[in-house]
């Protein structure tokens, strides 16, 4: 049965519990008033990772990843009960005095009210729109990928996996002075967004090949043996995708080793190798915030819904549904 949870009013502060695999509500939430370095934020919108999240959701973290699978001020422990996302955009309304009215960002769990340390927050640009501002979690890992991917000037890079992710990686990419951006995706439906960021697009079975540098963002073994069909002579594949429990298996014994090919990972959990020594968390999500002040990212932003609705969304989403969706924004009261 599902579990019982009282009618909360809807300005009294409450969070989206993952109940069990396949199952989430919203449960009351009590807070403490900010301490003398903590903020109090009233959430204005957050953002679905549609691919991690709904691995979270299905209870397909392996447990050998539950450490470090944990989302900063998650609740809770794998596989469920627990509260989980990193995507939250509110205004402060208590705490040090030079954020108060602020809107920032906040890798947070989906939930209407939070206190946290005043570092935790991120000020948006003020010509980012808080709507916009919920893809900071995205941009910060597209950013981390091309910093790993190191595309130089002239290059072809073949993108696989047209979602969020993917298509922020293309249009960092195709950014770059001299080089062409392919997206590939099994969904002709995405050629008209990559169209809208400028980039090109092809379905698998028409992608372009020998890319200098191929970014595998599909979250599927397919997509990642299409990513190594398209790399040429020496060509470096960077993985993006998280598999969680699920088996990959990939076609190593066709011209993987006679075009010396690098199969390599990255992971925004760590600031990439080249830049570490310069670069903190702080600085790189600067970054990504400044970056997405290009109104033409609205196109990402294509779905939304009010809170109250975000336990059928997970549900939906972690089904396979609504394949038109790529990000997937909720409302706060």
């Amino acid at each position: 049965m599902p579990a019982f949870h009282p009618r909360v009013p809807s300005g009294e502060p409450r969070a989206c519990w993952i109940e069990a695999a396949g199952r989430a509500g919203l449960r009351p939430v009590t807070l403490a008033a900010p301490g003398p370095h903590e903020v109090r934020v009233r959430a204005l919108h957050s953002g679905i990772s549609r691919g991690t999240e709904a691995l979270v959701f299905r209870g397909e973290v392996p447990e050998s990843e539950y450490e470090r699978m944990r989302a900063p001020f998650q609740e809770g422990s794998f596989p469920a009960p627990l509260k989980y996302g990193y995507a939250s955009v509110g205004v402060v309304e208590q705490g040090a005095p030079e954020l108060l009215g602020r809107t920032v960002f906040c890798l947070h769990p989906h939930q209407s009210h939070y206190v946290v340390p005043a570092a935790a927050v991120h000020v948006l640009p003020d010509s980012l729109p808080p709507a916009r501002a919920v893809l900071a979690a995205n941009m910060e890992t597209a950013v981390n990928a091309l910093w790993d991917a190191a595309p130089r000037l002239g290059d072809r890079i073949a993108v696989v996996g047209a979602g969020v992710v993917g298509l922020l990686v293309g249009w960092l990419a195709g950014r770059l002075p001299g080089c062409s951006v392919q997206m590939v995706d099994t969904n002709p439906g995405r050629r008209a967004v990559a169209r809208q960021l400028g980039l090109g697009f092809a379905t698998p079975d028409a992608a372009a090949p020998d890319a200098d540098a191929v970014v595998h963002a599909s979250g599927s073994g397919e997509g990642l043996a299409t990513a190594l069909r398209l790399a040429a002579f020496e060509a470096t594949v960077l993985e993006l995708s998280w598999y969680g429990q699920r088996a990959v298996t990939l076609p190593l014994g066709e011209a993987f080793h006679a075009r010396r090919l690098t199969l390599r990972s990255s992971q925004v959990g760590q600031v990439a190798t080249a830049q570490r020594a310069r670069w903190n968390r702080g600085r790189r999500m600067a970054l990504a915030l400044g970056l997405l002040c290009d109104p033409v990212l609205d196109v990402l932003v294509t779905d939304a819904a009010d809170f109250e609705e975000l336990p059928a969304v997970l549900a939906r989403l972690a089904a396979g549904g609504a394949s038109h969706t790529l990000c997937h924004r909720i409302d706060y009261p």
